[in-house]
C-alpha cells in the first residue's frame, strides 16, 4: 500500500509548481507589458529577459515565502489536503481571470485559497489573524503607493525635461525603459515565486520532512525555474489589457511605471511583506495616466480591474472551500 500522506505531499508539490507556472504566464504582463506596448522591446526579447530575471529574483530571498507559509495559519494546524485545496482554488481563479484578460492578483488568490481551505478544515478560529492583518495591510497600501509614486515620478520627469521635444524624450527613454523593465522583472521574481516556496515548505513541514520552517534549496530552484518557464509561455491577453487598452503609453511613461512599481515591490519584499505585482504595476500605470489627464485612463477597463481585485480573495477562498469539502470524503 502506498503511503497516502507521501502521495499527498507529492501532489501538493506538483500543484504548487503548477500555480507557480500559471502565476508566471498570468503575470508576465507585470514586467513587460509597458515595454512591449511602447516598442522598446520586441515580445520575444521582452519575454526572454523577463524569464531570466524572474529566475534570478526568485532565488535571492525567502522572506516573503516565510510570510505566506506562516502568516495565514500556523503550519502546525495545516494538512496536505488544506494546502492542496487552497492552491487549487488559487489556480482556478487565476485561469478564469486570465481567460477574460483581467490582471487579478496571484497574491490575493493564494491567500484567499489557503484561507478558504483552512476555514473548511477547522473554522475561522484556525486563521492567523495577526499575520493576515499585516498581509492585508501590505496588499492594500502597495497599490496606493504605486499610484502616488507613479504620479509623482511622471510629474517630476515632465518638469525636468520640459524643454525637450516629445520625440527626443521618448527616444532616450526607450533605451532606459529596457533597464526599468528588467528591474521590474527582477522584482517580480522576488515577490511572486516566493508564494509557491512558502506553500511547498508549509507542506514539507506538515509532513515532517523538515523540522522548522526553512525553505530548502531544491524548493527555491524548482519554484524559480517553474516561474521562469511560465513567464516564457507569455500572457498575451493580460499584456494587451495592461499595456495597450488601459492607458496609452509612450517610453517615458513606461519607464516611470516600471521604476515606480519595482521600487515599491522590492521595498516591501525587503521586509517580507507580500505585494501584488499586478496591483502595483496597474496602479502605477493609473498614476502615470492621471498625471496627464483624467481622460488618458480607460475607466471602463479600470472598473473591470477593480472588480477583479475585490472578488479575488473571496472567490478563490470559496473555490478552495468547495474543493476541500468535495475531495475530503474520498480521502477518509
Amino acid at each position: 500500500m502506498p503511503d497516502v500522506t507521501l502521495v499527498m505531499l507529492v501532489l501538493v508539490v506538483i500543484v504548487a509548481l503548477v500555480f507557480d507556472y500559471v502565476n508566471g504566464f498570468h503575470d508576465t504582463a507585470n514586467a513587460i507589458a509597458t515595454c512591449v506596448s511602447t516598442r522598446a522591446l520586441s515580445i520575444k526579447w521582452a519575454i526572454i529577459m523577463a524569464a531570466g530575471l524572474n529566475f534570478l529574483g526568485a532565488i535571492i530571498s525567502t522572506k516573503v515565502a516565510a510570510t505566506i507559509g506562516k502568516g495565514i495559519v500556523d503550519p502546525a494546524n495545516t494538512t496536505q489536503m488544506v494546502i492542496l485545496a487552497g492552491v487549487s482554488g488559487a489556480i482556478i481563479w487565476n485561469l478564469i481571470t486570465w481567460y477574460y484578460g483581467l490582471p487579478s492578483s496571484s497574491s490575493h488568490a493564494i491567500i484567499g485559497g489557503i484561507a478558504g481551505s483552512v476555514i473548511a478544515h477547522a473554522g475561522f478560529s484556525a486563521l492567523h489573524w495577526d499575520g493576515l492583518r499585516h498581509i492585508f495591510l501590505s496588499l492594500v497600501l502597495s497599490p496606493i503607493a504605486g499610484t502616488l509614486i507613479g504620479f509623482i515620478f511622471m510629474v517630476l520627469i515632465t518638469r525636468i525635461f520640459r524643454d525637450h521635444s516629445p520625440y527626443t524624450l521618448n527616444k532616450g527613454f526607450r533605451r532606459l525603459q529596457v533597464v526599468s523593465a528588467g528591474f521590474m522583472a527582477f522584482s517580480h521574481g522576488t515577490a511572486d515565486a516566493q508564494k509557491s516556496m512558502g506553500v511547498i515548505t508549509m507542506a514539507l513541514l506538515s509532513y515532517g520532512a523538515i523540522a522548522t520552517f526553512s525553505v530548502p534549496t531544491w524548493v527555491k530552484l524548482a519554484c524559480a525555474i517553474t516561474m521562469a518557464l511560465g513567464t516564457a509561455a507569455g500572457g498575451w491577453r493580460i499584456i494587451k489589457t495592461i499595456g495597450r487598452d488601459f492607458v496609452k503609453l509612450q517610453p517615458v511613461h513606461g519607464f516611470s511605471v516600471e521604476t515606480a512599481s519595482a521600487g515599491v515591490i522590492l521595498g516591501a519584499a525587503a521586509f517580507g511583506m507580500p505585494t501584488s505585482t499586478t496591483h502595483v504595476i496597474t496602479s502605477s500605470i493609473l498614476g502615470v495616466g492621471l498625471s496627464r489627464r483624467l481622460s488618458a485612463v480607460n475607466w471602463g477597463i479600470a472598473y473591470r480591474i477593480i472588480w477583479a481585485w475585490l472578488l479575488t480573495i473571496p472567490a478563490s477562498g470559496f473555490v478552495a472551500y468547495i474543493f476541500y469539502r468535495v475531495f475530503l470524503p474520498f480521502l477518509q
